[in-house]
């Protein structure tokens, strides 16, 4: 993949996080990692209620500067974030669990994977990249362009147009257009330009062949922001990974939620996670 040079940052101290934890505390536990300028609510909120359910303990932070999670201070670095993210599981009372990463949160997962072995127990991994490519960096840039502008019609439009399918956006009602394509400055998450500019200079390459633990990888095929053969590079990196398939653009749990939720049940049943 086509790697775009950026300059170093220097990692800073993470604010505390603002963490939902919910179901059994004595199920086998989960521990969620969003996506980038999304949340907790906007990735995973149908997906908890299937998950608590099913008989697991869900632990699921927010980023900073998404749902109540104070703003960093200064830019967001992998290891700081995936090592947050690990804290706030075992906070809760989690020994072990399974990752569920989207997007930027593939990466998030896969460094938590990399730095605490001992912790996790599987990986899913959805709309991911171990690193950004041109095309994927030229969305970024343009996201960044619109938010330090405060063009915030301008950003809602770059981020419907890159995370939905074109039959999906076309499907979309009146209403539901106008809500995807809402102005309001206070939507995005005030994060959103810090996690941004993280994907654009994540690279997780160098943790995936040392991955040992069960994985399932979900390819968005329609995907406009992360090429689908963002996953199927994870999948061919880290040993024993399964790869499949879902017809969707970048948001799968906006399109195809039910198929989704399916793919990662299936996968937890299976290897009794």
């Amino acid at each position: 993949m086509t790697q775009i040079p950026a300059a170093p940052i220097t990692a800073t101290a993470l604010p505390p996080l603002s963490t939902t934890v919910a179901g059994d505390p004595a199920g086998p536990g989960i521990l969620l990692a969003h996506g980038a300028t999304g949340s907790i609510q906007d990735n995973y909120g149908g997906l908890i209620p299937a998950l608590t359910a099913s008989g697991h303990r869900v632990v699921a932070p927010d980023y900073p500067g998404s749902g109540e999670s104070p703003r960093a201070t200064g830019p967001l670095e992998l290891d700081a974030l995936a090592d947050a993210l690990v804290a706030e599981a075992t906070a809760a009372g989690l020994e072990t669990f399974t990752l569920i990463g989207f997007s930027m949160g593939t990466a998030v997962s896969v460094r938590a994977a990399a730095r605490h072995p001992e912790r996790v127990r599987g990986l899913v991994l959805t709309a991911g990249l171990a690193a950004a490519d041109a095309r994927t960096t030229v969305w970024l840039d343009l996201w960044l362009h619109l938010l330090e502008r405060a063009d915030y019609a301008g950003f809602a439009r770059a981020r419907a147009l890159s995370g939905f399918s074109p039959g999906h956006f076309n499907a979309l009602s009146p209403a539901e257009r106008a809500a995807a394509l809402d102005p309001d400055p206070s939507l995005p998450p005030s994060g959103s330009a810090e996690q941004a500019a993280l994907v654009r200079v994540l690279d997780t390459t160098a943790d995936l062949p040392g991955i040992s633990v069960p994985t399932l990888v979900i390819a968005t095929t329609l995907d406009a922001l992360v090429h689908p053969s963002h996953s199927r590079y994870l999948a061919d990196h880290i040993p024993g990974a399964v790869y499949t398939e879902i017809a969707t653009g970048h948001l799968p749990m906006a399109e195809r939620p039910e198929e989704w939720e399916g793919l990662i049940q299936g996968f937890l049943a299976r290897h009794r996670l």
